[in-house]
């Protein structure tokens, strides 16, 4: 039985939601009312660490200075560069250090005892795990992580305005005049054409990852993949998809979410695990299908020859991601032009791109809304990978430089254009069940991924390898300290 989140949305919402309830209901002279001003002012840094949502709120007037703002955006970037390159140092380090482990494999191939010639596989493996997770610190997370902080400074001194021009709009009534303003028309509207002719695109990428073998096997627990399907459908019932929806759970560790065109549905585990309410799983699948309903797949194709270019790096990525076993998001997005949240290359190099994602983050929390659930969700999604929990398993999420600023003031102009709702789901006693027979899945995967080769650890039996400073959850901060501070070791 369904659970009602109204309750947590308002909570979610409260400032900004009393404020634009007035300028929908009785025209004002300009002043906003009492509700929408700041009382209280909190260091800038602590205001960083808040979540998007809670930054909308917070910060709808101007609250520091120019000074204050440009101190702190010098920082971030003086940070980042050290934090980076501390990594970098670290992974040369670990690089030289296996060059001379195989130096002496080779030297002493002759005089080493079995046992000795064992301890130093053992050794060149570890150090392989060290360097391809400083190297992944450096390249992608770092990088992630201080993009988060550069986008919420960015919020922090912009949203004023940017928030009055939205409050503008709710009072003259443009904001019915943005594109697919027509929330109210959804079903019956046309997104974009011949959705059936991508049907052959995905069957074919589909054969060709199995035949590759990089499909990763299905979960198989009907509990888990049936409660799956039953939010992708609510979902597309309530969209503008026009061919059969076929959804996959695959039992991956990645956090990630992707579909081919012609409406092919995937759903890691990682994902799921990921997930904190119904609401969140709802608007990630809304934001993929909304790719397969805009045909990005389609369009992308047309930008083949880029992708090609970049293919084998993002193979080494994905290796550096998974511990060998290639992230089909990434492979299968390089083949053929689609654009998923697993998608890993450069965002600037393919052009339209960005205008995809920001098409896909407005439809999908469309189709999330008209489904009945609460329009947050992706956003509160989003907020968590980019914040703590995701930005090192789930950087293909954010690869290079996404545009986090503008996605997420136009994620809240949406939000706050749709119609708003008595109750919108947020929570489920079904997801609850879901989430109990996951965890009987997950230990049966890892069981059976401690025998399971890897192409960065070939010598089975060795220690577990060594962590970074990086553990699961922990903010920028931890892993790289300040400017002028040392990092944990």
């Amino acid at each position: 039985m369904g659970q009602k989140g109204g309750a947590m949305q308002k909570r979610l919402r409260q400032p900004i939601a009393l404020c634009l309830a007035g300028l929908l209901t009785v025209a004002t002279s300009g002043a906003l009312p009492i509700s929408c001003h700041q009382e209280k002012k909190i260091p800038i840094n602590d205001a960083l660490k808040q979540s998007y949502l809670d930054l909308f709120d917070y910060a709808q007037e101007p609250l520091y200075s120019a000074a204050e703002i440009s101190s702190i955006r010098d920082g971030l970037k003086e940070g980042r560069e050290m934090c980076v390159s501390g990594f970098k140092q670290k992974a040369s380090q670990y690089g030289k250090e296996i060059e001379q482990a195989q130096k002496q494999l080779k030297d002493d191939a002759k005089q080493i005892t079995a046992s000795e010639r064992r301890d130093l596989h053992c050794k060149i493996q570890n150090l392989r795990a060290l360097q391809s997770q400083a190297e992944i610190l450096a390249k992608h997370a770092i990088p992630i992580a201080y993009e988060n902080r550069k986008a919420k400074l960015d919020l922090i001194e912009q949203w004023p305005g940017k928030f009055k021009e939205i409050s503008n709009q709710l009072e003259n009534g443009t904001y019915r005049n943005r594109r697919w303003g027509d929330v109210e028309d959804i079903g019956f509207r046309e997104i974009e054409k011949d959705q059936v002719e991508d049907i052959k695109t995905g069957q074919d990428a589909i054969r060709e990852m199995k035949t590759s073998g990089l499909m990763p096997k299905e979960i198989e627990n009907p509990q888990v993949v049936d409660y799956v399907k039953r939010v992708a459908r609510r979902v597309a019932e309530h969209s503008h998809l026009k061919v059969p929806l076929n959804v996959t759970v695959l039992d991956s560790k990645e956090i990630n979410a992707f579909a081919l065109p012609g409406g092919f549905l995937f759903i890691e585990r990682g994902l799921l695990e990921a997930v904190d309410d119904e609401s969140e799983l709802a608007g990630v699948v809304g934001h993929e299908m909304s790719h397969v309903v805009a045909r990005h797949g389609h369009r992308l194709m047309r930008k083949a020859q880029i992708a090609n270019i970049f293919f084998q790096a993002a193979q080494v990525a994905a290796v550096l991601l998974t511990g060998g076993a290639a992230g089909i998001g990434t492979y299968y997005a390089l083949q053929y032009g689609f654009y998923g949240l697993g998608f890993v290359l450069d965002l600037n190099l393919l052009g339209v791109s960005r205008d995809f994602e920001l098409q896909a983050d407005q439809l999908g929390m469309q189709y999330t809304w008209n489904s009945g659930y609460d329009p947050t969700g992706f956003v509160r999604f989003f907020d968590k990978m980019a914040t703590t929990k995701g930005y090192v398993e789930g950087a293909s999420w954010f690869y290079d430089h996404p545009p986090f600023y503008e996605r997420m003031v136009e994620a809240e102009r949406e939000m706050t254009f749709l119609p708003k709702k008595a109750e919108v789901v947020v929570q489920t006693s079904e997801f609850d069940a879901m989430k109990k027979a996951l965890v009987k899945v997950t230990a049966k995967a890892k069981e059976e991924e401690k025998n399971r080769p890897s192409l960065l650890a070939p010598e089975a039996g060795c220690p577990a390898p060594q962590k970074l400073e990086y553990e699961a959850g922990q903010p920028i901060e931890t892993i790289c300290g300040q400017p002028g501070s040392r990092s944990t070791d």
